[in-house]
Order: structure tokens, then C-alpha cells, then sequence
């Protein structure tokens, strides 16, 4: 490979590691507002899942991705991964009261 096209790949793999460590930040802060939830909802003895938020969260992130030209089918796999992580954190939140 000549030196141009190693200077371009890795300008792209430069913005790709941009973009990835921003995602990380972004879902840790996700994570520890949910995990905010999970306590709230164990006080106030609600369930760890919500099913009808979850489907307006996945039916407005499907909107959003097919504005920003994303396969709606990506961002419904995504979401639903995180939702189910999260129902998780939220269940041993429920059953042991702290989560780490």
C-alpha cells in the first residue's frame, strides 16, 4: 500500500477512534443514569421493565434512524440490546440493592 493510501485510512481510522471513545463516554453516562432509575424504581417499588416506554424508545430511535439515513433495523437491535442490559442492572438492583 502506497503512503496516500495509508495516510488516508488513517485519517478515517482516526475519526472511526473518535467517534468509538465518544460512544463509550456516551453509554457510560446512559449507564449511570439508569442505574439512578434502577434505585429509584426499587424504592418506590416499581418494576424493573417498562414495556410500553420500551416500545416508544424503540419506535422514536427507528424515526431517528431512518433521518439520519440509519437501517431502522441497526438501531432497533441496538436499543433493544441496552434496554436489556439495563433491565438487568435494574433486576439485581431489585434483588441485591447495590449494583456493580
Amino acid at each position: 500500500m502506497d503512503e496516500k493510501h495509508k495516510a488516508q485510512l488513517k485519517y478515517y481510522r482516526e475519526s472511526i477512534d473518535n467517534i468509538d471513545a465518544s460512544l463509550v463516554f456516551m453509554l457510560a453516562e446512559r449507564f449511570k443514569i439508569t442505574k439512578a432509575v434502577g434505585f429509584y424504581k426499587r424504592e418506590h417499588d416499581l418494576p424493573p421493565a417498562d414495556p410500553s416506554r420500551e416500545q416508544e424508545q424503540v419506535a422514536r430511535l427507528r424515526d431517528l434512524a431512518k433521518s439520519a439515513k440509519l437501517d431502522p433495523e441497526f438501531s432497533e437491535k441496538f436499543l433493544n440490546f441496552i434496554i436489556r442490559e439495563v433491565i438487568q442492572h435494574h433486576e439485581r438492583i431489585r434483588e441485591q440493592g447495590d449494583l456493580k
